[in-house]
């Protein structure tokens, strides 16, 4: 036995702090734990007449006795006070006749008069030569209370602790896992002791070991770090939790392992992510209230509904209607539906967009198909996990189930398309990349999108026949162009308003005359619609008839401005021509209109400068007509203003681009030459209707 060689064993803990926690190579010596430091355990011997022969330099700070002043006196008149002497004295005998161990807490007398509780344990000790001693390893009670109270408390909060703890070793080998972690993981303790981390923790994304170690080298602890994954005890649901991890070191700084704490925060993952949901949700319909219904094209109208949802609620979106609400027949309630494909929108390429039905084309699909029970039983179709079978019902034959299968969908949603109590159709949904099934949830956001989109898409149901209706009227009331004017060469176009606007009261006319004259009359009605197209229709047929009594242009102009009073829509621009082959003239006159525009061989096209009148309607101004030299090779253009007329740019600007195209085509075939020109000027999708016509004098 000896004294504890303090500086030393600093240096010891010095250097294992030096050496950054590495677990000490398996020696006949290990460093200290710091426990019997913690404890300050002293050590005291007696010999068989009570007298101290060893006196630990513990002892002097517990007891307050140096050494000098202990060795060699009696042990219980130095530290027992009076009244517990001849009980010290009866255990010590217990101890020394029959080597029993006696353990207790017993006060003691300090140097300096005060009283101290203190632990104890004694035992028999024999030497070589026979004779006995007593040991007494000592240690202040109130400081052993507080370990163990420490130890109680830091067990009991472990294992009653809703906070999932485990305890790693220096190598990263599980040496304890409390009951919450079992509970938060679905993993028992069993399962994880003495196994290391890297094997146990596999259902992670990332590399917990790694983490893991560089905090064990670098004692820096990472603090509630929110991780998602999918434990073992619930594989199919993401779960949230919020980890930290700490490197455990003894009080000389020796690195015992490492501790992860683990709070399941899983609920308020799902709040937070719902709450997020919920706002894409609301973000989603006022997106729909935004852009879908944009046009009153049909067509358009369904793309937008694609492409909205996509990829916020799908990775692939169709739209399909009913081809008996195209044509305002009454869908059959029994057997195969018939639909056409309006749009197909998806968040990549994916074999689910070739499994679709190609937009434009009809499609039927047999009664026992997912889309045809959607629509006849207007309630939406909801498949959170479809299977092989599942996809056979989704596609419309077995190819395009393959190529589903091949895509990986996985989950799938349909709802009807009813506005105003009929159903026109339905929107299709499906999941590949996204791995969450649809849910409820989805079902009414989708139902909600649906119902908005369908009204936008009956309107322009709606729309569409209206206009097919009045493009239909317009078109029958143009009149074919004459296979044979006298010295005249005519070509004529018509071209309708784009789909976002209505058809207008466009229109031209050739009218052979006697004496081989010709009128020639291009007018506009202002407004659109079945009413501008009626109103075209009455003023064109007056039109001819004035020209057929052979009225000069001013004088057939007044008598339509007059007739205006009777007709509806009553304002109307019109350029009114008659040509005199005979006299090699042509005689024009404006009610409102833009001038037309005169081609001379050898010359560069230019607008006419004749006096512009006022458009019939506004009665009561007279009309002046002006006489122009008109001879073979000589090409005048009439035209609406929707041929010129743009929001972006100046009308001067676009007249001077109507004449630039008319030299472009100087010289061609007039039909050719009016094709040109309506490329040019107006491509598809115009917002006015357009009425042209070519006259170019004969030999």
């Amino acid at each position: 036995m000896g004294t504890t060689d303090s500086s030393r064993a600093g240096d010891d803990r010095s250097a294992s702090r030096r050496a950054g926690g590495a677990r000490s190579a398996p020696g006949p010596a290990a460093p200290p734990s710091g426990l019997l430091d913690l404890l300050s355990v002293a050590a005291v011997v007696l010999n068989a007449d009570g007298q101290v022969v060893f006196w630990s330099p513990k002892a002097e700070e517990l007891f307050g006795y140096t050494a000098a002043e202990a060795l060699g006196r009696y042990a219980a008149p130095l530290m027992v006070h009076e009244e517990h002497r001849d009980a010290v004295i009866k255990l010590f005998a217990e101890v020394m006749e029959f080597g029993t161990d006696w353990a207790g807490a017993f006060p003691i007398r300090r140097k300096d008069g005060s009283t101290r509780m203190v632990e104890f344990r004694n035992m028999r000790l024999l030497d070589d030569l026979g004779d006995t001693y007593v040991l007494g390893l000592a240690a202040d009670q109130a400081a052993v209370e507080r370990v163990e109270r420490d130890a109680a408390l830091a067990m009991r909060l472990v294992s009653q602790s809703p906070i999932g703890l485990a305890i790693l070793d220096a190598d990263l080998r599980y040496v304890a896992v409390n009951p919450a972690l079992e509970r938060i993981t679905g993993q028992s303790a069993a399962d994880r002791l003495g196994r290391p981390v890297g094997e146990v923790l596999t259902y992670l994304d990332t590399d917990p070991e790694a983490r893991l170690r560089r905090v064990l080298e670098t004692g820096e602890s990472v603090v509630e770090r929110n991780i998602v994954c999918r434990p073992p005890g619930d594989p199919d649901h993401d779960h949230a939790w919020s980890v930290s991890y700490y490197r455990l070191e003894d009080s000389a700084g020796r690195v015992l392992g490492l501790a992860y704490s683990v709070i399941d925060v899983t609920e308020r993952h799902r709040a937070a992510a719902e709450a997020t949901r919920a706002r894409q949700r609301l973000a989603l319909i006022a997106k729909a209230s935004a852009s879908v219904g944009t046009t009153l094209d049909l067509v358009t109208t369904a793309c937008e509904l694609a492409d909205v949802v996509v990829p916020v609620l799908a990775d692939v979106a169709a739209v399909d209607v009913l081809d008996s609400a195209l044509d305002g027949r009454i869908a059959p309630h029994e057997g195969p539906a018939r639909f056409r494909a309006l749009a197909v929108s998806a968040a990549h390429a994916t074999e689910a967009v070739r499994a679709a039905d190609p937009p434009g084309g009809l499609a039927t699909y047999d009664s026992d198909r997912l889309i045809t029970q959607c629509v006849r039983t207007r309630q939406p179709v909801l498949l959170p996990h479809t299977t092989r079978q599942d996809l056979g019902r989704i596609a419309r034959h077995s190819e395009a189930a393959s190529r589903l299968a091949a895509a990986g969908v996985h989950s799938y949603l349909a709802v009807p398309l009813v506005a105003r109590g009929e159903v026109l159709g339905a929107l299709d949904l499906k999941r590949t990349r996204n791995p969450a099934p649809f849910d409820d949830d989805d079902a009414l956001l989708a139902w909600e999108l649906a119902a908005r989109a369908a009204v936008c898409i009956d309107n322009a149901r709606g729309y569409q026949a209206q206009r097919h209706a009045a493009l239909t009227l317009q078109r029958s009331l143009l009149p074919e162009p004459p296979s044979h004017v006298p010295g005249l060469e005519v070509a004529c176009r018509y071209q309708p308003a784009g789909a976002t606007s209505e058809i207008g009261g466009d229109w031209y006319d050739a009218i052979p005359l006697q004496d081989d004259k010709t009128a020639l009359v291009v007018g506009d009605v202002m407004g659109s619609g079945i009413t501008a197209a009626a109103s075209m229709g009455q003023l064109r047929s007056a039109a001819r008839a004035f020209a057929e009594l052979a009225l000069p242009p001013a004088e057939a102009l007044r008598h339509l401005d007059h007739l205006t009073e009777g007709v509806e829509q009553t304002i109307t621009t019109c350029i009114y021509c008659v040509y005199d082959p005979g006299l090699g003239q042509c005689e024009i006159c404006l009610a409102g209109h833009l001038p037309p525009a005169l081609m001379r061989p050898g010359q560069a096209a230019r607008l006419l400068d004749l006096p512009t009148g006022a458009p019939l309607g506004v009665g009561g101004v007279p009309f002046e007509a002006t006489t122009i030299p008109f001879r073979p090779g000589d090409e005048l253009v009439l035209y609406t203003d929707g041929l010129v007329e743009t929001r972006s740019e100046s009308i001067d600007a676009r007249l001077d681009a109507l004449l630039d195209a008319l030299a472009a085509t100087r010289g061609h075939d007039l039909e050719e030459t009016c094709d040109r020109i309506l490329k040019i000027l107006r491509p598809p999708g115009g917002d006015d209707d357009v009425a042209l016509l070519i006259a170019r004098a004969q030999p």
